[in-house]
């Protein structure tokens, strides 16, 4: 192979590299479909998810700890909703600590769940494998 040809698929290979660099960086970045469901309770809600560090337990669209259950669409599953959540925030169990939360923590934490619910599912029943390797929630 002479080196012209080796040099063409150098750069042929480095251009290939930056097209898809970029489009796997841009394509579907431009929208966010839960931006005009998240309340000032939601936003509340969340900066209390972190603060008292629900992920080291629970799970939110398929990412957390294993102790508790997996919250994503807990406040749509039959059988629970928002009652059920307002129930455990506000005795705990026996895994689940009290943190003698008021109830405005309550009510925005509530809030962050039923956002939560809105915006994902987990775990992924239906999904789609992109060209770019990428997926895509049916």
């Amino acid at each position: 192979m002479s080196t012209q040809t080796r040099r063409f698929i150098f750069w042929f290979l480095i251009a290939l590299f930056f097209i898809h660099t970029s489009l796997v960086f841009t394509i579907g970045t431009d929208e966010d479909n839960g931006k005009e469901l998240m309340t000032e309770d939601a936003q509340a809600g969340k900066l209390l998810y972190q603060k008292y560090n629900c992920t080291a337990c629970h799970q939110l669209y398929g990412l957390g700890g294993y102790m508790g259950p997996d919250l994503t669409n807990m406040v749509s599953s039959p059988g629970k909703g928002e009652m059920y959540a307002r129930a455990f925030l506000q005795a705990g169990t026996q895994r689940m600590p009290n943190f003698n939360l008021l109830e405005d923590e309550i009510k925005s934490l509530v809030a962050y769940l039923k956002y939560v619910d809105k915006t994902g599912t987990s775990p992924v029943k239906k999904f789609e494998i992109n060209f770019d390797g990428t997926i895509t929630q049916k």
